[in-house]
């Protein structure tokens, strides 16, 4: 995979922060010159800073936080969001977590240099909603939810728990014949704050190296045999299973689930299989070098 640089585009001059010399990372100290025409405008650089200084100061958090050599060079920078995708599929990945050797992986650095990861195995299976005539598809209403950020929250070791973050997830629902930045768009309209939840549709999607082929839900559906061979999130075993996105339906009473071949929608009385992700703090450090058999620790 191409090796991805974070930048500012537009009317800044500055100093990359980044430099990949001899297969290493190294992270400098930075200064900026602007010359006196220089604007700055975040919504084009895609940053939460106002200002060419600020900006600086964020993208060289982000990249202190990223150390490993080859989690720079496994991600794809993200043509929607401030976002870096591990993509393919079977990148190195992989991240030992709850004393869990290689148990999860990771789905993306965020520009803000938390780390979303995703459980490789499913933790329960189990209805979204009641199973009554009340159920419906607001995760915060959801036993799921309730379960993951209580009891199960409380089952992860304390020297892992301590370096998740309670994050901002996107629940907002969507239509199926959305193209893929509308349906991001819509899964943004509605956050949900809380330290554990499930991936969203659109990451599932995201993570396949083939957007052109299968960037959409018809289209991964459409060319499911390709888009699977291309998508580590794909389950490595006949199973169905829960995203955290739910169906514009009339009733709201639907999800998105992920069969073991494409993506369908089904009643949140049905149960399904639950694979949790979470955010890890920025703070962190990681050693190893992601592979199945040296999976990233944190030091």
């Amino acid at each position: 995979m191409n090796r991805k640089k974070f930048y500012l585009r537009k009317n800044l001059f500055a100093f990359i922060i980044a430099v990949f010399l001899f297969g290493s990372i190294s992270v400098f100290a930075v200064t900026y010159f602007p010359s006196s025409s220089t604007t700055y405008d975040p919504s084009v650089s895609g940053l939460n800073s106002t200002n060419v200084q600020d900006a600086l100061d964020e993208l060289y958090n982000v990249c202190q936080t990223i150390t490993s050599e080859d989690l720079i060079d496994g991600l794809e920078k993200d043509p929607y969001e401030c976002r870096y995708f591990f993509t393919g599929a079977n990148p190195n990945n992989y991240i030992t977590f709850n004393e869990e050797k290689a148990g999860w992986r990771i789905i993306s650095v965020e520009c803000d240099g938390t780390i979303k990861i995703m459980r490789r195995e499913s933790i329960i299976t189990r209805t979204w909603g009641v199973d009554s005539v009340f159920a419906n598809s607001n995760w915060a209403d959801s036993p799921l939810q309730t379960y993951l950020n209580e009891t199960y929250y409380k089952q992860i070791v304390y020297s892992s728990r301590k370096y998740i973050e309670s994050s901002q997830f996107s629940i907002g629902a969507i239509q199926q014949n959305n193209n893929l930045q509308n349906q991001i768009t819509n899964e943004n309209k509605t956050k949900w704050n809380g330290y554990i939840a499930l991936p969203t549709l659109s990451e599932y999607i995201r993570v396949s190296d083939n957007n052109s082929l299968c960037g959409s839900i018809e289209l991964y559906n459409n060319n499911r045999e390709k888009c699977n061979q291309t998508n580590w999130m794909k389950p490595k075993k006949v199973d169905y299973w829960y995203t955290l996105t739910p169906d514009r339906d009339l009733n709201n009473t639907e999800v998105y689930m992920i069969h073991n071949e494409y993506i369908d929608t089904i009643s949140v009385r049905w149960a399904e299989s639950a694979y949790p992700v979470l955010y890890l703090s920025s703070d962190l450090k990681l050693s190893g070098t992601g592979t199945q058999s040296d999976p990233y620790t944190i030091k």
